[in-house]
């Protein structure tokens, strides 16, 4: 039996691989725009073949995270539930409603 601590390292793998592969996937998309939007204004200059270069860069990213979670979903057996991570919560939870001002106190009174 695996000990605990390999599947928490697995489910923090996958989130991680989750969010690189958002960041890829928008490299991608800039790039290629960029890459459009050059080759339509200045077909063959330098800058159009750096944006091609870095658009195929950033797609060979996002393959291989790709790849990699789509490798650690079968070793594990399964996707993990959103549940079995949880995220910190930002602060205290009350279950009181709304609160009232204290009436102030006056000196000699």
């Amino acid at each position: 039996m695996a000990p605990k601590t390999d599947h928490l390292t697995s489910l923090r793998a996958a989130r991680q691989l989750r969010r690189v592969r958002t960041f890829y996937a928008a490299g991608f998309l800039l790039w290629a725009v960029a890459a459009a939007w050059t080759g339509w204004a200045q077909p063959g200059s330098r800058q159009m073949w750096v944006s091609v270069l870095l658009a195929a860069i950033f797609a060979g990213l996002l393959a291989a995270a790709s790849q990699w979670l789509r490798r650690l979903r079968l070793t594990t057996g399964h996707e993990p539930a959103p549940h079995t991570a949880p995220r910190r919560a930002a602060g205290p939870r009350r279950a009181a409603g709304p609160r009232r001002a204290a009436a102030p106190r006056h000196a000699g009174a």
